[in-house]
């Protein structure tokens, strides 16, 4: 029996995978449209990112223009409350394997935006 995730999940994830495109992390306006202005992610290099920085970086980053392809996979998902979705998903770039997890909120208008991010490398040995 399979059951169809709670449709906040599945638009947490696809707005999630949204932000793995080329095209998005291209341009501010489509980025923008994913983001809480009080955006901040812990990378998995352990650099702290803001909403101005990441949009600022993003074109450069892995998945971007130059950068290595993101793929993502095991996604899942939890709404902790009305509006706010924990997601939890591992990625693979340029053969480095990292677990990450994001929280996405609703904002005043109704759009579901992501306002925390975590990246944390895992060994190879552990992959």
């Amino acid at each position: 029996m399979t059951h169809d995730p709670h449709p906040d999940i599945a638009e947490a994830v696809a707005r999630e995978r949204a932000l793995h495109d080329p095209a998005v992390r291209l341009s501010r306006p489509l980025a923008e449209d994913l983001f809480d202005p009080e955006f901040v992610e812990v990378g998995a290099s352990g650099r702290r990112w803001t909403y101005e920085e990441m949009l600022a970086a993003l074109p450069g980053l892995h998945g971007g223009e130059t950068g290595p392809p993101i793929i993502a996979t095991a996604f899942a998902g939890t709404v902790l409350a009305p509006g706010i979705v924990h997601l939890t998903y591992e990625t693979v770039i340029d053969g480095r394997h990292a677990r990450r997890s994001s929280v996405w909120r609703r904002d005043a208008a109704g759009t579901l935006r992501l306002f925390h991010h975590q990246g944390t490398p895992v060994p190879a040995a552990q992959t």
